[in-house]
């Protein structure tokens, strides 16, 4: 048993921690640099530092001092003298194998875990946080009892990728404190290294047998090899030892089959030595293991925290984490048609497109997504080889492209089934990976797809699809295809795609065309339709046309037209006759309108009539009402009455609004006022209540108190309130406490340490901070980095802030890119700016395209401006609504070449 500080062994733990709290100290990183370049979870760490916290695994110690750059060996023997363990003697013979602590888990075949987004981006060597489950619990008792003096042995049986290889990993860590060694047979073959070797196993060896087939599944060697494990478990003089391995379902079926009466039995001592001896792993997470893995998630846990987006629909995390680089792999490294196949997939699914997508269309769509020389090299059945590749499961029984069977729609016997369009013959369908889904949203985001896509779509696809499918061609400015699509849909008969197309041509002041499609619409019983052809009426100026579409829209359930008709009235000036609507609206039973009546009489400055209206909506249930009438009270310097509505307010979910009017009375100086009412609303779960105390207890000059509620507030996932008060204790030239408040801060979640930034340029200079940031650059806050660029800029200092964010876009900050190509704007090299533009958008900012594409148009470099401001529409990011027209008066076609005219 591995004693804590507490029990007999506290002098070589203490020293144990004390060494690597030094070797933090002189790293100047945090516990969350530390666990993310170590591969551990934050928890992990901080434990391994805390005297309160029992020793720590073998496996931490190891991986924590290769960040450190500590001598391993004199760590893991101070852990030994912990346990009670005897001092290994260097020179004796030990058996085959070596200390557990000396292997890299991914040599022992644990499959690297995740992979970072982004072409060309490696897989991660690091582990995830390790959740325990139900056999984990039973390898725990093996290992006790292997660690106490008896042979043990045990099998995992289970699917590719649920975690077997990790859980025996996470197992044998108590033993590498206590002097173990671990042997992995496998040179020349298994089967030949476990026949060579296994008589001379010595005890305390961990025998590794990963995927046991290759062992007991071996023709000639399987059963001699399962008979030498018997012999080694049994014999008194080699205990204790520890047999590990893992089995899929299928092998140990087959193992554990019975021969018919008359047949051999090629595995009867296989049979025999796993009776017992195996241990189900399930393929999923139960709820209690995804809650564990979202509380390591939360603690920092970015590889959890990424496969959780895709896994917790259905548990099946370890697959996930396992098969993400294998499925980037072949992705990358894939055919031209392969690649084409699933770069049409992606489109499709970011798009809009649904989960199954029909092998037709994708055949059709992945041909311009080719080079001419690719195409050329096509051959006849391009498309069955590729499908049949991709739809080959690898790593957890993922595969790139999986076919899939959609269920049935089924009804009640006897329900009324609504009338459809004749379904569209979909036949074959396919299902993209998750993991390159979502690959695809993030490195394909600023890339329209090719013409073949939208072809392909308008050809094969169905109306819920093609309505998606033209609100992303529409955002892209892809104007015909955006008509085309809607079209098709709505030949098919589908209403939204009658009033997609309507909203298209009106907005093209093709109003007689957009008001012929909305009543086809409104004639097929959709009441959206009455709304659009209100809208269209006013647009055309006939306002009285307009209500009369507004009160049939409100008749059908839609009392929004007339809520929008009351916004026309009063921005027209006649509050008279936008009241009138808004009353139309609540008679139609929209009590919404009772919160626009009161903002109106707001606006009017009758707060009388306001708060009438606002308390008729909070007593309809409307609790942007009680937060009306707070302010309204307020107003009325009725302090009582206001905080009374902002307790309602905060009681029916609104807990911003007493945290509002705490800090409405601190800035006013009533410090008492406001730290109860912040109180309030930090009971009412506002952890913005909880930075606001803190500040109202440090102006209160309790500083103590101050950093107690900024704890609290970190806790809560609001560590600005740390980094304020660290910045307090800093302009005090408490320099300690504020490096105590930023390492709290950085510990809490924090991804940048500002305040110690600011800390070092205070003491040093520029210079001083310069040496922090590269190592906060170096485990990815380059934020850091970003900062120390903004504050050269701030002084005038272009060059320095220029050199500064090339350091911080190279550590791959878009931030950065940002700040580049504004320095270079400033400096009149538009085309570097340019330049800087389009990484920046590349990764997901946009605005610095369209900032120097409106300063390229109005310094009249068309052709410049031009071409930024189409990347920005080819992203579905364009925002310039006015001169879009001017500009492209019939939309972009998917090449980004401007649309000839068409009807």
């Amino acid at each position: 048993m591995v004693h804590g500080e507490q029990g007999g062994h506290e002098g070589p733990l203490a020293e144990l921690r004390r060494q690597l709290a030094d070797g933090l100290a002189r790293a100047q990183l945090t516990q969350t640099m530390l666990a993310h370049r170590a591969g551990l979870g934050r928890t992990t760490v901080a434990q391994a530092l805390s005297p309160r916290a029992k020793a720590p695994s073998a496996a931490t110690v190891t991986a924590m001092a290769r960040v450190l750059r500590l001598p391993d060996g004199d760590l893991l023997s101070l852990l030994r003298d912990v346990a009670g363990e005897p001092r290994l003697d260097p020179t004796r013979d030990e058996g085959p194998g070596k200390p557990i602590e000396e292997w890299d888990p991914h040599d022992l075949e644990i499959h690297p875990a995740g992979t970072g987004f982004g072409a060309g981006a490696p897989p991660q060597r690091a582990l995830p946080g390790y959740v325990r489950r139900a056999h984990d619990l039973v390898l725990a008792e093996a290992v006790e009892a292997a660690a106490a003096g008896d042979s043990r042995m045990l099998i995992l049986v289970g699917s590719s990728s649920t975690g077997k290889t990790r859980a025996c990993w996470e197992a044998v860590q108590p033993l590498a404190a206590r002097g173990w060694r671990l042997w992995h047979p496998y040179d020349p073959t298994r089967a030949e290294a476990a026949l060579a070797d296994l008589n001379q196993v010595a005890p305390r060896t961990v025998v590794w047998f990963n995927e046991a087939q290759h062992y007991f599944g071996h023709p000639q060697a399987g059963e001699r090899i399962a008979a030498a494990l018997h012999s080694l478990l049994t014999c008194p003089d080699r205990r204790p030892v520890l047999v590990l391995g893992t089995l899929w379902r299928e092998y140990a079926d087959s193992y554990a089959a019975l021969p018919q009466p008359d047949g051999l039995d090629p595995h009867s001592r296989v049979r025999e030595l796993l009776t017992g001896r195996t241990v189900p792993v399930p393929d999923a997470f139960d709820q209690d293991a995804l809650n564990k893995a979202e509380g390591l998630a939360r603690g920092g846990d970015r590889l959890l925290a990424d496969a959780l987006t895709r896994a917790d629909n259905n548990g099946r995390v370890a697959q996930d984490l396992a098969g993400a680089p294998e499925l980037l792999r072949r992705y990358e490294h894939g055919t031209p048609p392969a690649r084409a196949l699933l770069e049409a997939a992606m489109d499709a699914r970011r798009l809009g497109a649904g989960l199954h997508l029909p092998q037709a269309f994708l055949k059709d769509a992945a041909t311009d997504y080719l080079t001419d020389h690719d195409y050329d090299e096509l051959t006849d059945d391009w498309a069955q080889t590729a499908f049949v590749n991709l739809a080959r499961p690898g790593h957890g029984k993922q595969a790139p492209l999986r076919r899939t069977n959609p269920r049935p729609l089924r009804h009640p016997p006897g329900a009324p089934v609504q009338a459809t369009a004749p379904a569209l013959e979909v036949g074959m369908a396919f299902r993209l990976a998750d993991y390159l889904e979502q690959h695809g949203r993030i490195t394909r985001q600023s890339l329209c797809p090719p013409t073949s896509f939208w072809h392909a779509a308008h050809t094969h696809l169905a109306a819920d699809d093609l309505n998606n499918l033209s609100l992303a061609a529409e955002q892209r400015y892809r104007l015909r295809w955006a008509h085309d699509l809607s079209q098709r849909a709505a030949d098919e008969g589908d209403a939204d795609a009658w009033i997609h197309l309507a909203d298209l041509r009106m907005r093209a002041r093709d109003l007689d065309a957009a008001e012929a499609l909305a009543r086809q619409a409104a004639d097929a019983g959709n009441g959206d339709a009455l709304t659009l052809l209100a809208r269209i009426r006013e647009a055309a100026g006939d306002l009285k046309g307009a209500e009369d579409f507004a009160r049939q829209a409100a008749a059908a359930g839609r009392t929004n037209a007339l809520t929008h008709l009351a916004g026309m009235r009063e921005a027209a000036g006649d509050l008279k006759g936008a009241e009138a609507f808004a009353q139309q609206a609540v008679a139609a039973g929209d009590t919404y309108a009772l919160t626009h009546l009161a903002r109106m009489r707001e606006r009017a400055e009758d707060l009388k009539g306001a708060e009438d209206f606002a308390r008729q909506a909070a007593d309809a249930g409307h609790a942007d009402a009680l937060t009306l009438l707070a302010d309204l009270r307020m107003r009325a310097e009725d302090l009582e009455g206001a905080e009374d509505f902002a307790r309602q307010a905060a009681a029916a979910g609104r807990t911003y609004v007493l945290t509002h009017h705490a800090r409405k009375r601190g800035e006013d100086g009533d410090l008492d006022a406001a730290e109860t009412l912040a109180r309030q609303a930090a009971d009412a779960g506002d952890a913005d209540a909880l930075t606001l105390l803190a500040r109202i207890r440090e102006a209160a000059g309790d500083l103590k108190g101050a950093e107690d509620f900024a704890r609290q507030a970190a806790a809560a996932g609001r560590t600005n309130a740390l980094t304020h008060l660290a910045q307090v204790r800093e302009v005090a030239r408490d320099w300690e406490g504020a490096e105590v408040l930023a390492q709290q801060a950085a510990d809490a979640g924090h991804l940048i340490r500002l305040v110690q930034l600011r800390r070092a340029v205070a003491v040093g200079g520029l210079e001083g901070g310069e040496g922090f940031a590269r190592q906060a650059a170096a485990v990815g806050h380059t934020d850091a980095l970003t900062y120390l660029a903004q504050m050269r800029e701030a002084a005038g200092d272009l060059k320095g802030a220029e050199y500064f964010a090339q350091l911080a876009a190279a550590a791959g900050d878009t931030d950065a890119l940002t700040l580049l190509a504004r320095i270079r704007e400033a400096a009149g090299d538009l085309e570097g700016a340019e330049g800087f533009a389009r990484r920046a958008a590349v990764g997901g900012q946009y605005f610095p395209l369209l900032r120097l594409g409106w300063r390229l148009e109005e310094a009249g470099n068309l052709e410049s401006a031009e071409g930024l401001l189409r990347q920005a529409a080819d992203a579905g990011r364009y925002i310039d609504g006015v001169g879009e027209r001017a500009r492209w008066p019939h939309g972009l076609d998917p090449d980004g070449s401007p649309t000839p005219p068409w009807n």
